[in-house]
C-alpha cells in the first residue's frame, strides 16, 4: 500500500513498497513532511485500524494523536534526531494501538538523494513486550518520562551480554527489571535464577553459591548443586550486591571472570555459562573508596549500569500503577480509587516506593466494604495532608504547568484519550483543568 507524494516519484515508492514487505517487522516510509507514503502489512496486522488506512495520515497524530510532531509536543522526536544528524535514530515512544498505549521501539533511517539531501525516512517499530503502558497483572508497567529512560537503557542492554548493574532505592522493581532483562535476552528460555545477598554470612554464601559437596561440613548429608551452577544457560541475578562479604568478593570476581568455581569441600571445577545481572541500593563507588566494596569487582559488574527511577520522581505513574497493583491483588474483584484518594497519594513522598505503595494499598482494599478505596481507608499519616493544596507535586511548578497546558493544547483527540495518554482517570483530568484553570 502506497500513497503519492510530489518530492518522490511514485516507482521510487512502489520499489520501497516491495521492500518493505520483505521486512517481518512493521515498517512504514514517511516523507519529510510527516506523511506515511507506504506500509507494509506487518504494520497493518499490528498497529493498523480497520477501515482507517494510515497511508496520508501525519505519523504523529496516527502514533500519538499529536496535532503536531512529537518535538513540538514535549516528546523525543526521531525524525528531527536523523534529519540532523543523517544517520538512524532509536527512540522508545508509546504509540496508540488497536489495543491500547504500547511501549515501541522506533528505529528511523534517512533516505538521501545523490546530492546528500534528506528525501524520506523509514520507520522501523518493534513492540516491547516485556513492559506495559496498561495496567497489567505482571511485568513492569509505566509511562512516565523516568520509566521511559530507564526501559529504553534495559531495552539496549537486554540482548547483549554484557553484565548489567540495575541501581536504586529499595523498592523500585529491581528484580521486575532483572526478570524483563532476562526475557529480553536470548537467554530467556533459560533459568532466571535469584541470589539474595542480604544477611548471608560468608560461609552459607559460599554454600549456597558454590554447592557442596556430601560431607562437606556437618549437616552435608548430600551433594548440593550451588546456585551458579543452576544458572548455566540462563541469567544469575545477585540481588543487594552490596551485601556481599569482602572475603567473599574475589571469589566471586573469579567465578565472573572465568564462569568456574569448586563446590565446598569439592577438588573438581565446575563452568557454568551464564548472563550477570546485579543490583543495589547501596554506593558501590563510596564503598570502594572506603574499601568495603572491591574496586575491580565492581568495574567487573557495572559494565551497564541502569538506574531505577524512585516513585517520587515517576509519580505521573500512580494511577497506572495502583490500577495493576489491585488487579494484582484481588483480580477482577480489584475495588475503585476515589479520586480524593490519588490526590493524597500525590502528594506523598513514598520513600519505600512501591513496596510502599503496595502495602498501603493492601491494608486500603481490606477497609472498602463497597468497592472503593477512599482518604479515610489511607493511613493516618497520609491524612493528615488533606489541608495542603490539592495540585500534585508535578503539577505545582511552572514547567509542568506549561506541560499539562501544552499535551491539552498539541493532543488531537478526545478528553478522555488524553487522560489516559497522561496517566490519569478522566475525572482526575478535569479536577485537574479546573484547579489550574486551564
Amino acid at each position: 500500500m502506497s500513497y503519492s507524494s510530489p518530492n518522490i516519484p511514485e516507482p521510487a515508492i512502489q520499489a520501497l513498497v516491495s521492500y518493505l514487505e520483505h521486512d517481518a517487522q512493521p515498517t512504514i516510509v514517511l516523507d519529510t513532511d510527516y506523511n506515511i507514503l507506504a506500509a507494509n502489512a506487518a504494520y497493518q496486522r499490528q498497529f493498523g485500524v480497520e477501515g482507517q488506512p494510515p497511508l496520508g495520515g501525519k505519523c504523529h497524530r496516527i502514533s500519538h494523536h499529536y496535532a503536531v510532531p512529537c518535538d513540538q509536543a514535549g516528546e523525543l522526536c526521531p525524525m528531527r534526531k536523523a534529519w540532523d544528524s543523517r544517520t538512524p535514530e532509536r527512540v522508545l515512544h508509546v504509540h496508540h494501538t488497536p489495543r491500547g498505549p504500547e511501549h515501541v521501539d522506533v528505529e528511523l533511517r534517512p533516505i538521501l538523494n545523490q546530492q546528500g539531501d534528506v528525501v524520506a525516512f523509514v520507520e522501523r517499530l518493534t513492540s516491547i513486550a516485556v513492559a506495559s503502558a496498561q495496567p497489567q497483572q505482571q511485568g513492569l508497567v509505566g509511562r512516565s518520562v523516568a520509566f521511559k529512560d530507564s526501559l529504553s537503557s534495559l531495552q539496549r542492554a537486554a540482548p547483549a551480554q554484557i553484565p548489567v548493574l540495575l541501581q536504586g532505592e529499595s523498592g523500585t522493581g529491581k528484580e521486575l527489571f532483572a526478570r524483563a532483562l532476562h526475557l529480553g535476552s536470548p537467554r530467556a528460555n533459560g533459568p532466571l535464577v535469584v541470589v539474595d545477598c542480604t544477611g548471608l554470612t560468608e560461609s552459607l554464601f559460599e554454600s549456597e553459591l558454590f554447592g557442596y559437596e556430601k560431607g562437606a561440613f556437618t549437616g552435608a548429608l548430600q551433594r548440593k548443586i550451588g546456585l551458579a551452577e543452576a544458572a548455566h544457560g540462563g541469567t544469575l541475578f545477585l540481588d543487594e550486591i552490596g551485601e556481599v562479604p569482602l572475603a567473599m568478593q574475589v571469589k566471586l570476581l573469579r567465578l565472573i571472570e572465568s564462569g568456574s568455581f569448586r563446590p565446598v569441600g569439592s577438588l573438581r571445577t565446575v563452568h557454568s555459562d551464564f548472563r550477570l545481572v546485579s543490583a543495589t541500593h547501596k554506593p558501590l563507588k563510596e564503598m570502594v573508596a572506603a574499601g568495603t566494596f572491591r574496586e575491580d569487582l565492581y568495574y567487573r559488574i557495572s559494565g551497564f549500569p541502569i538506574r531505577l527511577p524512585s516513585l517520587r520522581e515517576r509519580v505521573d505513574d500512580l494511577p497506572l500503577l495502583i490500577d495493576s497493583l489491585l488487579q494484582r491483588m484481588a483480580g477482577k474483584s480489584a475495588p475503585k480509587v476515589d479520586s480524593e484518594v490519588l490526590t493524597l497519594l500525590g502528594l506523598h513522598s513514598f520513600p519505600g516506593n512501591i513496596r510502599e505503595l503496595r502495602n498501603i494499598l493492601e491494608r486500603a482494599r481490606l477497609f472498602a466494604d463497597d468497592g472503593v478505596i477512599r482518604a479515610e481507608h489511607l493511613p493516618t499519616e497520609l491524612r493528615s495532608g488533606e489541608g495542603d493544596s490539592a495540585v500534585p507535586r508535578r503539577w505545582r511548578n511552572k514547567d509542568n504547568l506549561g506541560q499539562l497546558a501544552q499535551a491539552l493544547q498539541n493532543f488531537d483527540g478526545s478528553r478522555s484519550a488524553l487522560a489516559q495518554h497522561l496517566g490519569m482517570s478522566e475525572r482526575t483530568l478535569y479536577r485537574r483543568l479546573r484547579e489550574l484553570g486551564l
